[in-house]
């Protein structure tokens, strides 16, 4: 007699029989499983975004999908932390900005030239913000599967970025995974407590790129391998028949602020405008990102701008750091006065007006200037602190108020005069980058060796002396180890920059005070162009920690915003380009959005 099998009213129905005789039973039938190797095939790496929102009903599916990973020992340890503040975003942009040249300056000069012109984040278009965090609090021996290998958690979240990849692929969004961030810095800036770390940023939303192959391949960066080349049969091959290395990034192939940044819809807008050029994206380089940030920031031409500069003597000159006297920071503000300095020169031909500022140089008031003085004492930075909070504050706000009069005229340069303000800037770029000083300390204009040990020696001393002082709080250290101009300064770029202006930079000083601004109110980063790269040590670590790539590096040591306005020049030269550059119309795309790469 047979016996009916039980058959139970949860989990696996079927039979050992009837998987024996159909052992092929349990796959999908042929039409989906043709849509999943087409997602599979298609899913890539976007880097362009469009601003419209997501709906968030199809947020919950695709993190949803994401939620269906495997995960050892069933320990599900991702958390899925979704961004939207534009403020959050624009740090993490920023991080990523920094890395980036970071990574670049590890490089052969091709292989950094060429990774400057990849666009390798779209943080700041894509309206949305994935962070996949991994929860590690859990001891591995209490986590089955963990105990031999402790990191599978993190592997079980790598599963998770893929679901979630694909279902967005699936869904018609694009997916960018950027890790160009210190893992430690991303964790502060999201607030995650010990034991939980980032797997990196996903940018999230409507691309606005549709690649029929991967980026990094459309670009000659690296290649698809062949299957045969990465599948190995039962162990790993002798050392006489060694498997294929995987491919490296730096190897060609073998064939809530008061300051915001520009929206999603603005920064797009910006390429968007560029996309329709008869010329290849990006076929300015470093040019083309910068008049993409003015254009984002709301200018479609740079018809006016101002060049601000800023004039202050230094105790810390009394320490034999210039090869000047400090009389000749009057003799320079005496000419800026006259029209005739360099900077009051090349501002000119640039197109540029001017606004000279006297903030804090010895004898009579100058004719023509405007006057933003110390009233209490200063110090060299040796032995006392460059200049009161009550004065840095002043100066700070008027420097606000400079620039913000400045950037509703348009672009704003920065310009700065001041025998022994290298080692002021020096110092804080020290400070503020926790620096040795043998890598920030140079020669400055006309110095010998001799005077280089001294500078060296002042900005070791001064650090020394503030030891105890913050790093984190810039005005603290602004007060303490800065000086009068770079207080001004980082003032114009804050007011210039809630005006919607962008600010073209000049050498290290000017930098230093950006990057005192940013330290105040980050979103002001958006507003950054590096008009060029000094002689200056330390210029080079202060515009990667600003995240900004240089338009000119021709060894310029002039000061007075000399480079800042030959670089605004080039600025308003290409955006003429741009406006008279012929323009395409669009047409069908010539296969396939699904085409496999």
């Amino acid at each position: 007699m047979a016996w009916e099998r039980p058959v139970p009213l949860i989990g696996d129905v079927t039979t050992a029989a009837g998987r024996a005789g159909d052992p092929a039973g349990w796959a999908f039938p042929e039409a989906r499983r043709e849509a999943l190797y087409a997602v599979l095939g298609a899913r890539r790496d976007v880097r362009r975004f469009r601003p419209d929102p997501v709906d968030p009903d199809l947020l919950e599916r695709v993190l949803g999908a994401a939620h269906l990973a495997p995960s050892v020992g069933h320990s599900q340890p991702w958390r899925f932390i979704v961004v939207r503040e534009a403020g959050t975003r624009e740090r993490a942009a920023l991080m990523a900005d920094r890395q980036r040249l970071r990574q670049a300056a590890m490089m052969d000069a091709d292989a950094a030239r060429r990774l400057l012109d990849l666009q390798l984040e779209g943080i700041r278009e894509a309206p949305l913000g994935v962070v996949v965090c991994c929860d590690r609090r859990a001891a591995p021996q209490g986590v089955l599967g963990r105990a031999t290998f402790v990191d599978t958690d993190l592997w079980s979240c790598a599963c998770a970025i893929e679901n979630l990849w694909l279902a967005a692929r699936a869904e018609g969004l694009g997916v960018g995974w950027v890790t160009l961030f210190e893992p430690d810095e991303l964790a502060a800036l999201l607030a995650l407590p010990d034991g939980v770390v980032t797997l990196g940023w996903l940018c999230l939303g409507w691309p606005d790129e549709r690649p029929p192959e991967p980026g990094l391949q459309r670009a000659g960066w690296s290649r698809r391998l062949p299957l045969d080349q990465v599948v190995i049969e039962e162990r790993w091959p002798t050392a006489d028949e060694p498997a294929p290395p995987p491919s490296r990034l730096h190897e060609p192939p073998s064939s809530p602020s008061r300051l915001h940044a520009p929206d999603q819809p603005a920064v797009v807008g910006a390429r968007d405008g560029t996309d329709v050029l008869l010329t290849p994206p990006g076929s300015l380089g470093a040019l083309d990102r910068a008049m993409d940030k003015a254009i984002a920031l709301g200018h479609t031409s740079l018809d006016e701008g101002t060049l601000v500069l800023v004039a202050a003597d230094h105790p810390v000159a009394a320490h034999g750091v210039s090869a000047y006297p400090s009389s000749v920071t009057r003799e320079v503000l005496l000419a800026a006065a006259a029209g005739e300095a360099m900077g009051v020169t090349a501002a000119r031909t640039a197109g540029l007006g001017v606004e000279v500022v006297d903030a804090g140089v010895s004898g009579p008031p100058v004719a023509g200037v405007d006057h933003v003085i110390c009233r209490d004492a200063r110090g060299d930075l040796v032995t006392a602190n460059a200049m009161s909070d009550r004065d840095t504050s002043r100066l700070l706000d008027a420097g606000r108020t400079v620039g913000a009069r400045a950037g509703r005229r348009g672009l704003v340069a920065l310009g700065e005069i001041g025998v022994g303000n290298t080692t002021v800037a020096a110092a804080l770029t020290a400070g503020l980058l926790d620096a040795e000083p043998a890598d920030v300390v140079g020669l400055g204009a006309g110095a010998d060796t001799a005077m280089l040990d001294r500078k060296r020696m002042v900005v070791q001393d001064a650090l020394q002396r503030v030891r105890d002082v913050d790093r984190q709080d810039p005005l603290a250290m602004l007060a303490a180890i800065g000086g009068p101009e770079f207080a001004v300064l980082a003032g114009v770029v804050l007011g210039a920059s809630s005006a919607g202006a962008p600010v073209v930079l000049d050498g290290l000083a000017t930098s230093v005070a950006a990057l005192i601004a940013t330290r105040l109110e980050p979103a002001a980063a958006a507003a950054l162009i590096a008009g060029q790269r000094s002689r200056e040590l330390g210029h080079g670590l202060v515009l990667v920690e600003l995240g900004c790539e240089p338009l000119l590096d021709l060894r310029i040591r002039a000061g007075e915003g000399v480079g800042a306005c030959f670089a605004a020049a080039l600025l308003r030269q290409g955006m003429a380009v741009r406006a008279a550059t012929a323009r395409t119309a669009d047409r069908p795309p010539p296969s396939s959005p699904h085409t496999r790469g």
